[in-house]
């Protein structure tokens, strides 16, 4: 088995290295550049639309809000990557792996502003409201259901199971560990309690719709996030002359000036884009599907707003985590990635804070489960419109919660890596030769913004416009 895995992490390595973080990188700059800098230009645009409200859905009940649609794809994005996979960076590559990701975060910004913006104007109806995602934007954009149906299996599988069983291990690991931290020893049968318990909230969560995942989302969400940000800000003013000192420390370690751990410039780079990639997800392909079932006026609204997202998960997020461990002088090495967080919170709030960052991982790790759920139920209905499938897939689903918080997902965890790596690969060859018609639907919002007018589309505001759904002109939106 450990040979199986080393196999599998080197086989991995080489695969983000040289071709899916160059193409990633290429792309990126390529949309900035052809946009005009979308993702720093229209951040005034992108914290508007948040307040948007929604239309009503087909059956009669409130679309999903541009708010909402954020908060499923933050409760996604938002998870354990941002405090044990952003500390695995560091440990592995150095305080230097941060300002790659930070650099990243600002140039990945474009991809995500471009899959979202198609995955709201490919969008399809269903009974509450609407879905999409890559898959969609495959057939109806570029007439390859094929390639959709490729990229829906690789979603459902990395996300709805493989992820899914990460994230229940995380909150097993964390109640466990959190009770060993009081003196007391864990029972062997606390592991299957804990996945009972969280098989039978995710049901009742994911039985109950997108609205249910939207509504539990949206409260979550913030909550979690306000706790980490107050628990690491703490810290980062209790240790305030120290940050000089770890802004040096990143810069310096970032253009190899000082080698940490034996790390290469290579190493760290790479550590802080692929982590980078995985907290936020820009060019994933994940996150148009939570952006698609927003109800707004322009596709564009909902692609600034899931950029938005992007900046909140690298540029916050991950920053409190590489802040609160660097100014609480960690030692370096790949075996420390998964402890420094814990052991920077213990050292400098006490034994408390583990407990804390217990309820923390708890509510990232279940709002990433419902996230999670959501990616995979979109494109298994893209899939296949039989309910029995449907329910097929939820079984599935909460079977493996259930096994990730009994067992062990090292293995999994990297065969992850890999099938995340190549659901990236196939959705930025989609969406480059689709951004085209993100440029012609960018000029079209910021013409109707220079008037002065809140931007409406239609699709016969683009000549030509085919495999649009949705986006009817008045007269025929009537009708439906």
């Amino acid at each position: 088995m450990d040979r199986i895995n080393e196999t599998v992490v080197f086989l991995t390595d080489g695969f983000w290295q040289y071709l899916l973080i160059p193409l990633l990188a290429i792309l990126s700059i390529y949309f900035t550049v052809r946009l005009g800098g979308v993702q720093l230009r229209l951040i005034p645009d992108m914290i508007r639309t948040l307040r948007g409200t929604p239309e009503t859905a087909p059956d009669g009940k409130k679309a999903i809000s541009s708010f909402q649609a954020f908060s499923i794809s933050a409760a996604a994005r938002i998870g354990t990557g941002n405090v044990v996979g952003v500390a695995g960076a560091i440990a592995v590559g150095g305080p230097g792996a941060v300002l790659w990701m930070w650099l990243m975060g600002l140039i990945v910004g474009a991809a995500s502003f471009v899959e979202s913006t198609l995955g709201q104007l490919y969008k399809v109806r269903d009974k509450t409201g609407f879905r999409g995602g890559p898959a969609y934007y495959m057939e109806r954009g570029l007439g390859a259901r094929w390639a959709g149906v490729i990229f829906a299996i690789v979603i459902t599988i990395t996300f709805a199971f493989t992820f899914n069983a990460v994230q229940s291990n995380t909150i097993s690991g964390a109640i466990q560990g959190s009770v060993e931290a009081s003196g007391a020893t864990a029972p062997g049968w606390l592991g299957a309690a804990i996945g009972a318990v969280l098989v039978a909230i995710s049901a009742a969560v994911i039985f109950g719709g997108v609205r249910r995942i939207a509504m539990v989302t949206q409260a979550l969400v913030p909550f979690m996030a306000l706790i980490y940000i107050v628990m690491g800000l703490v810290v980062v003013v209790m240790n305030a002359d120290q940050i000089p000192a770890v802004f040096t420390m990143i810069f310096e370690s970032a253009f190899g000036i000082r080698e940490f751990a034996g790390a290469t410039l290579g190493t760290v780079i790479v550590q802080g884009v692929r982590r980078g990639m995985f907290s936020n997800e820009a060019g994933l392909g994940s996150a148009p599907n939570a952006g698609a079932t927003a109800s707004v006026s322009h596709p564009v609204k909902q692609g600034l707003v899931q950029t938005l997202g992007v900046y909140f998960d690298t540029l916050v997020i991950c920053s409190i985590t590489a802040f609160v461990i660097l100014v609480s002088d960690p030692q370096f090495g790949s075996e420390r990635g998964p402890l420094m967080t814990q052991e920077a919170l213990q050292a400098n709030l006490g034994t408390w804070s583990l407990h804390a960052l217990t309820l923390v991982l708890l509510l990232l790790a279940f709002s990433s489960v419902l996230g999670n759920y959501y990616y995979g139920e979109s494109n298994v209905g893209f899939l296949s419109g039989n309910k029995s499938v449907m329910l097929g897939f939820q079984l599935v689903f909460l079977t493996a919660t259930f096994l990730g918080a009994i067992g062990s997902v090292e293995i999994v965890w990297n065969l992850a890596d890999t099938t995340m790596g190549i659901m990236a690969l196939v959705n930025l060859l989609a969406i480059a030769p689709l951004s085209g018609i993100v440029v012609l639907l960018l000029k079209d919002y910021q013409e109707q913004r220079k008037q002065g007018l809140d931007p409406v589309f239609t699709r016969d505001r683009i000549p030509g416009l085919r495999g649009v759904e949705c986006w009817e002109p008045d007269e025929d939106r009537s009708r439906v």
